[in-house]
């Protein structure tokens, strides 16, 4: 049977293959902007994904550079007619989320 979230689907495996990830957290944006007009007639379910993406492939490259890899990875999902149309991300290295989780538990962030 196939995946009712085949793009979601290679997302995760894409980007578990290359990157690593502590954490990967995707969400699936679509059916917030499905009345946008550029998504008159578009048929597919996963347009818009907002990834939460922590690596150690990430140390010492500043968010662009991780932006970039990201993308790349993702590059035929993108392209795709039907694919992605948008995609937000938060790209942290391990030292990072766990400054995060700390100022989390500290209640200084939510």
């Amino acid at each position: 049977m196939a995946s009712s979230t085949p793009i979601e689907d290679t997302i995760r495996q894409k980007l578990t293959t290359a990157l690593s990830p502590i954490t990967l957290q995707i969400y699936n944006d679509s059916d917030k902007h499905a009345h946008h007009k550029a998504m008159e007639g578009v048929t597919s379910k996963e347009t818009h994904f907002r990834l939460i993406i922590t690596s150690a492939e990430f140390t010492g490259k500043p968010q662009l550079a991780r932006h970039r890899m990201v993308n790349a990875l993702l590059k035929e999902e993108l392209e795709r007619e039907g694919g992605i149309h948008a995609l937000q991300l938060r790209t942290l290295n391990p030292e990072e989320e766990e400054k995060l989780n700390k100022k989390v538990e500290e209640g200084v962030v939510r």
